[in-house]
């Protein structure tokens, strides 16, 4: 598997208005736990816990849908933050898109 943290660090993300229902129109985008989490630039994060599997959202038609680890960040309510990537060590931060 690419390395998922790097993919989402390197691009954002936007909704795309119409056709599909707001589905992602670039990289990025991570729902986990019935949440979308989009990148953040946060740099000093502690990752906790293995809280399950996040789903990556497909990017257009050049980056499939996949999956990965989402993991806790210490003093942050997973509602409005977590960390994917393949383990712990690779982890990048995640914010809550509202």
């Amino acid at each position: 598997m690419v390395a998922v943290a790097a993919l989402l660090a390197a691009n954002g993300c936007t909704a795309s208005s119409g056709g599909s229902g707001g589905s992602a129109s670039c990289a990025g985008l991570v729902t986990y736990d019935n949440r979308d989490y989009l990148p953040t630039e946060k740099s000093v994060f502690t990752v906790g816990e293995r809280l399950g599997t996040a789903r990556v959202a497909e990017c257009a038609d050049d980056v499939p849908e996949s999956r990965t680890g989402a993991y806790r960040i210490e003093g942050t309510d997973p509602a409005e933050g977590i960390a994917v990537g393949d383990s712990a060590t690779e982890a990048a931060p995640m914010a809550v898109h509202r």
